[in-house]
């Protein structure tokens, strides 16, 4: 599967999965944001199966909002070089995706910024080892593009991450105690 972005005002959302876009989960996150790591590996093993399988496109609308209240570019940079993943394939945007939430640092620091930090995470997904992809996250090639993914983000009405829609309609992802939902609970709602 290759690259596709969702329509939209810019484009701006990160596509995986064959089929039609009808069916989709519009997933919201911020890669600083430590409830979207919850969820990411909570679920996002399940949200991949379910594309997989043919039942739902996964469209990725990612915010950089954290940097703007921390302090830093780390969500940038991290959203930067997640597009750069997906130039590569989907399944090596959503490889790189599960990694960068695995190692998210604590969000009031800004590791997602260093370059260093972002390439060696890399590492564990073998299609973006090269030159190519370097390329991307040293030269923060996506920048523009990034500024266009937080713009769309604070038009989009959601206020906060995370945040998965099934057809415009909210799902729930954490319990009252912000841990990600047992998968048997999440696909309940699918029904």
């Amino acid at each position: 599967m290759s690259f596709r972005t969702a329509p939209g005002a810019h484009g701006t959302a990160l596509v995986y999965g064959p089929g039609d876009l009808a069916r989709c989960l519009d997933l919201y996150a911020d890669p600083r944001c430590p409830f979207c790591r919850r969820m990411e590996v909570g679920l996002g093993p399940v949200f991949r199966r379910l594309a997989d399988e043919g039942r739902f496109v996964l469209r990725y609308h990612f915010a950089t909002f954290l940097d703007g209240r921390l302090g830093g570019e780390g969500s940038h940079r991290a959203v930067n070089a997640l597009r750069g993943a997906a130039d590569v394939g989907q399944g090596a945007f959503l490889d790189y995706l599960h990694v960068l939430y695995t190692r998210q640092p604590d969000e009031s620091t800004d590791t997602f910024a260093d370059p260093d930090f972002l390439l060696d995470a890399a590492g564990e997904v073998p299609a973006l080892r090269g030159a190519d992809f370097d390329h991307v996250v040293r030269g923060f090639t996506h920048r523009a593009w990034v500024d266009r993914v937080q713009a769309d983000f604070a038009d989009s009405g959601v206020t906060g991450t995370p945040t998965v829609l099934r057809d415009g309609t909210p799902l729930t992802v954490l319990d009252a105690s912000g841990k990600a939902l047992r998968p048997k609970v999440f696909l309940a709602q699918l029904h």
